[in-house]
């Protein structure tokens, strides 16, 4: 803002820190460099801020070249008094990182390391501009203490996005952390193009040319890896290792590896050690070798990260030796010829890389699922995922308010403010909107004068459903405010909608047109008053890909009250399971009896007795349904989901269905009132019966085609952009002087 308050457009500024010693290169330093260089391709300002003194330009050198780059070097530049030349700690890198923004400030401070990001939360000077990179921290259940999980959670809450590695690591992260729901983005490994001509051989050196890059550790299998030279002579095959790095562990648990991983590569027959090298040069050195080792320890199988390495050597043309893993299986295939059977010991690694030699076409067939793995993972493409992150955390000025003198003042008012929320933030982060919230505690029950002072301070008020805060602000409407009602569904069988003053309100939004002309019908307003506006998708975030097993699984969610029809779910699963076990039900819903307003009532009781008796009953349905718990983790759930049911007696709209075909499931949806205005007439069916026929009929190919579709459907129907940049017109409208 100007301090008159007009927008002005300008670059985006980030600081990036990570908690890695840019002197030594190993992944952390490497993710340091290229998040850097695709900042930059993306067009966003950065400085990067470095831990030690550097004493080597390996990794800092290519980016003084790049444009919109900086090096902040606190221990040279004095930024913290007693520095000297020892690593910053996490306090004083907190407090470096202040001081710069103090002097110029950042929109994003982009960090890696758990312990430095919780001192940065907790010191909360950063709050709402944190991307935080997370992979030390706990990846399996019996790692996620109580601590841990607050830890997090703090981390979540302060943080604007999570930048997770892998789908499953974001996926584990929402399951324990609801706070970090829609806020985790993918940001995998980034593998720069060789900036060098690739050379190609018809096969392999003579002797064969093993090779590593990265740091040494003993769950890396580093130490052992020194021994593949002579395995494989034994087994017939000449070989020689060729190592890259200067990163050794110090290792509490496995005392002396230092001193004996050093006598290892300096002495050990066969094994050529190339010492610590600028990442171009690493990858000259690899591109001139046959196979790369990614072999390690099984007790990181369970890892929810990628290899770097493996992608760099297959941007090299390079098959690797590695461990078989649900990961490394999802990135290369299960029939991926080169994985380390057994128990992955040293003699199961020296097999599999004589496997390689002896099998010439398994050699081929590895380097190139290699080679097309890493072309997932450019310099190029994270530059183009950092471009869409960006855009969508740093909107563009809307139209209607570049030229005001101050901003846009937006009030939003309701009890329950769920379907708001994706909304809200966008609102939030819009330049020349300021935004002020009136959470009424209860459906009837608020604080009438916070009520009055936002009447008063708004330019444009948002009231979502049309129930008491409804009535209450068209009686309270500042001349020359609007007034926005968002009416859902409920409302229209109470009075509140005849109590409303529609002379003040400037527009009624409802969500389906089936409502719109309900509303219009009921009430009698004018239809110029009446507009649509559907309820938004965030396609981005479930967008996944889907789990082994998808296809065969039924999914609802919401099944309270009992309009909501899990009865005719049933229907569906039993008459598919006649046909084929394989077919199972999971339902993400918050138990009934956790809803008073129906619990209290005993028809709805009387129904929810007879649906469970019959789960407990029916020989088709033993087994064959799970509950999940009720949380924001819908977009990883969904993942385990091939179609999505829809079977209520009636809805406004029903975001489920939507929800699964932004997922690529197939909704399936029975024809309740104005169905047909929201979603295509191929996904309704006349009667459970017809809804099971059209599930089983589809083969493998033709449901992943037919989810493809709903994807692309959802996308240009409900996305959250298109339906924000909508919401964004009535918003910035202009007065109508009511």
């Amino acid at each position: 803002m100007t301090s008159q308050g007009a927008v002005v457009s300008r670059a985006l500024r980030a600081l990036v820190y990570g908690d890695v010693d840019l002197n030594l290169i190993d992944g952390s330093a490497v993710w340091a460099q290229s998040t850097v260089q695709a900042l930059s391709r993306a067009g966003c300002e950065s400085r990067l801020v470095l831990k030690s003194p550097v004493r080597t330009g390996r990794l800092t050198d290519p980016l003084a070249e790049l444009p919109r780059v900086g090096l902040v070097r606190p221990h040279e530049e004095g930024l913290l008094p007693g520095l000297a030349d020892r690593p910053m700690s996490p306090v004083q890198a907190s407090e470096v990182l202040t001081r710069l923004d103090e002097d110029e400030p950042c929109d994003l401070l982009v960090l890696r390391g758990r312990r430095l990001v919780t001192r940065i939360v907790a010191d909360g000077v950063f709050d709402g501009r944190i991307w935080a990179y997370l992979t030390d921290i706990p990846q399996s259940a019996a790692e996620m203490t109580e601590a841990a999980r607050a830890d997090l959670t703090r981390i979540a809450e302060a943080s604007h996005r999570l930048l997770c590695q892998t789908e499953e690591l974001r996926c584990f992260l929402e399951t324990w952390v609801p706070e970090a729901c829609g806020k985790c983005v993918l940001s995998p490994p980034a593998v720069p193009e060789p900036g060098f001509e690739v050379p190609e051989r018809d096969g392999p050196h003579e002797p064969l040319r093993l090779v590593y890059t990265g740091k040494f550790a003993p769950r890396w299998n580093t130490l052992p890896m020194t021994r593949l030279p002579r395995l494989l002579a034994e087994r017939g095959v000449p070989a020689e290792l060729h190592t890259v790095g200067d990163k050794i562990h110090d290792d509490a648990a496995h005392p002396g590896f230092r001193a004996d991983m050093e006598r290892a590569l300096a002495s050990t027959p066969g094994v050529h050690h190339h010492g610590g090298q600028p990442r171009e040069d690493a990858m000259r050195i690899a591109a001139d070798c046959d196979l790369g080792l990614g072999w390690r320890d099984p007790v990181l199988d369970s890892s929810l990260e990628l290899s770097t390495k493996v992608l760099e050597f297959g941007a090299l043309g390079l098959p690797v030796v590695l461990n078989r893993t649900p990961a490394h299986e999802a990135l290369l295939g299960t029939d991926y010829p080169l994985f380390v059977p057994g128990r992955a010991a040293l003699d199961d690694a020296a097999d599999a890389v004589a496997r390689a030699v002896r099998e010439p076409a398994a050699r081929r067939l590895a380097a190139d699922r290699c080679r097309e793995a890493a072309r997932q993972y450019t310099l190029d493409g994270a530059a183009a995922r950092w471009r869409a992150h960006l855009d969508r955390a740093f909107p563009a000025a809307p139209t209607g308010v570049t030229a005001r003198q101050r901003p846009l003042r937006v009030g939003v008012a309701g009890h329950d403010l769920k379907f708001l929320t994706r909304l809200l933030d966008h609102f939030r982060s819009l330049p020349g909107l300021e935004v002020r919230v009136d959470a009424w505690p209860a459906l009837a029950r608020h604080d009438p004068e916070a009520g009055r002072e936002l009447a008063d301070w708004a330019d444009v008020v948002v009231v979502e459903w049309c129930g008491p805060a409804a009535v209450w602000y068209s009686r309270h409407k500042r001349r020359g405010s609007r007034l926005i009602v968002r009416l859902h569904r409920f409302e229209l069988d109470a009075s509140w909608p005849r109590q409303v003053d529609i002379d003040a309100v400037d527009k009624v939004v409802c969500v389906s047109p089936y409502y719109a002309r309900r509303t219009r019908e009921h009430t009698g307003w004018p239809a110029s008053k009446v507009v649509v506006v559907p309820n938004w998708v965030d396609t981005d975030q479930l967008d996944r890909p889907k789990a082994p097993g998808a296809h065969h699984r039924l999914g609802m969610i919401g099944i309270a009250p009992s309009r909501k029809r899990l009865d005719l779910g049933l229907d569906v699963l039993e008459a598919l399971r006649a046909r084929d076990r394989r077919w199972h039900l999971s339902v993400k819903s918050k138990p009934p009896w956790e809803y008073w307003w129906i619990w209290n009532k005993p028809e709805e009781r009387a129904h929810y007795d007879a649906v469970l008796r019959r789960m407990q009953t029916s020989p088709l349905l033993e087994g064959a349904v799970v509950f999940d718990t009720f949380g924001p983790d819908v977009a990883g759930w969904l993942r385990r989901v091939g179609h999505v049911l829809s079977t209520s007696d009636d809805e406004s709209f029903h975001l489920a269905p939507a929800e699964g075909m932004a997922s690529g499931a197939v909704p399936s949806l029975l024809p309740w009132p104005g169905a047909d205005e929201i979603y295509d007439r191929r996904w309704i069916h006349d009667s459970p019966e017809a809804m099971a026929e059209a599930i089983a009929v589809l083969e493998e190919q033709d449901w992943r085609a037919a989810g493809e579709l709903a994807r692309v459907q959802v996308r240009e129907g409900f996305s959250l952009d298109r339906v924000a940049e909508t919401w964004t017109e009535l918003l910035c409208a202009p007065s109508g002087g009511s």
